[in-house]
């Protein structure tokens, strides 16, 4: 198995400031603005509403990811996770409307769906603990739950938008509706409850995350420390700039992931003092234009990676954004998708430049794996999925999970009935349903949820 010489990563500023946080710093920006000038303004009751409406629209979004996992799931122990899931995100969704005056409001219907998804959640989790399978019924109340979920996740963004775009306040607002006259609030409300009309009525007995980074990196354990000279040499290399221009940084990474720091003209970037791994690196150059496809950009991405040193990555997924288009890969291992070990690489969309690498991901968790063979073969495996799929192909994955442990599992891509791409995990030594991902092909961007 290859080494890796030199990786990097993209963070800005001191430790876990990641190049994809730094993306969803951008596409909020907006909204950090507004809501920070609330705060700044000491407008608590303001910024309290907008918060309220933020949080059960990303509860309903939430909510509509959960329940159409369920609908691909097959096991009895994903549903529990999903149903724990779907109780605790309705519960937040309850909160969070308990939090804004609209008692004047009849919500009688929304106010149902969210108690009717936490209790049939509640049920579809007892079922799982007795053992029982799930029934088609199930998997069809779950879909009129879904469709409701999603067009509530619509109208409540929608409002939400038209709130931050209104010459008048939120209270302003909100008092308009408890005065009785029309307002912008009152009618998003009422156009939510009417498309609850038509919600058929359930009948019913009563979820790769970023705790990983948190471990010791393996790729640095018991390697030799390196020097802040030779740490600066590698930094230039991956930057692209001659060693003088950089300088180190006054503040160093003491995290699991002790690193020296170095910056320079629009640049940034961290080396691991043992290993001396390039652990980010970030440019500040925003690119004007689109004249290159995201194909294009996996090709100059990977052309970086081989310049690096750094061989069998795959790409899987990427994201086009504001002229950058940023690519996940994961390590190949002879044929088995390494999915815990990830770098991220971001291309200008106008000429192909790396502005961004992340590697935190494969220096925590790469190593020379001894893989066990599959206790189950293919079929096997199948005969887990749910009725509602049909197999696409499949292959051999390594995924993270919830115990920071790593898991071989048959990766089964599926198309749903509803032509959704569906991407399920089941485990190759014990037959169980472990992950369940919902792929997205947007112009520009594959994304999973």
């Amino acid at each position: 198995m290859q080494k890796m010489k030199t990786v990097v990563s993209k963070r800005t500023l001191a430790r876990i400031v990641s190049f994809s946080l730094a993306i969803i710093a951008v596409l909020g920006a907006s909204n950090i603005i507004y809501m920070n000038r609330l705060r700044s303004a000491g407008n608590k009751i303001e910024y309290g509403y907008m918060l309220a409406v933020e949080d059960l629209a990303e509860s309903a979004d939430k909510l509509s990811v959960s329940l159409t996992k369920g609908m691909y799931s097959a096991s009895e122990k994903m549903l529990s996770e999903l149903s724990s899931e779907l109780i605790s995100d309705s519960y937040r969704a309850r909160d969070a409307l308990s939090r804004l005056p609209v008692s004047d409001m009849d919500l009688e219907k929304t106010e149902k769906f969210f108690s009717q998804v936490g209790n049939y959640a509640s049920a579809l989790a007892k079922k799982a603990s007795d053992g029982d399978e799930p029934s088609y019924e199930d998997y069809s109340k779950m879909n009129m739950l879904c469709e409701s979920a999603q067009k509530l996740s619509e109208l409540l963004w929608q409002m939400r938008a038209e709130l931050l775009s209104s010459d008048s306040s939120v209270t302003e607002l909100f008092k308009e509706v408890a005065q009785g006259a029309d307002s912008l609030v009152g009618d998003g409300f009422a156009e939510i409850e009417d498309a609850f009309e038509n919600t058929p009525k359930l009948i019913y007995d009563g979820p790769y995350s970023d705790h990983i980074l948190d471990k010791e990196p393996r790729m640095c354990k018991d390697a030799p420390e390196v020097s802040g000279e030779d740490a600066i040499q590698k930094a230039a290399q991956s930057c692209g700039v001659e060693a003088w221009e950089l300088k180190e940084s006054e503040y160093s990474e003491d995290s699991k992931m002790p690193s020296y720091r170095f910056e320079g003209d629009g640049v940034s970037c961290a080396v691991t003092k043992n290993g001396g791994y390039i652990c980010y690196m970030l440019k500040s150059r925003h690119p004007s234009s689109s004249e290159i496809t995201p194909e294009e950009a996996k090709e100059y991405a990977q052309a970086y990676l081989e310049s690096l040193g750094i061989q069998s990555m795959e790409t899987t997924y990427y994201e086009s954004y504001d002229n950058v288009c940023t690519i996940n890969f994961a390590y190949n291992d002879d044929g088995v998708t390494c999915y815990t070990d990830l770098i991220k690489v971001a291309v200008a969309l106008d000429n192909g430049e790396i502005l961004g690498f992340d590697a935190r991901g494969f220096i925590v968790n790469h190593y020379d794996r001894r893989l066990e063979e599959p206790a189950l073969s293919v079929m096997e495996c199948q005969e887990k999925l749910s009725p509602m799929l049909s197999v696409v192909g499949s292959s051999l994955a390594v995924i993270p999970s919830d115990s920071v442990e790593e898991k071989l599992c048959r990766e089964f891509k599926c198309q749903s009935s509803d032509g959704k791409t569906v991407l399920v995990y089941v485990n190759c030594q014990t037959g169980d349903e472990e992950d369940i991902l919902i792929l997205r092909e947007l112009e520009g961007s594959v994304l999973t949820v």
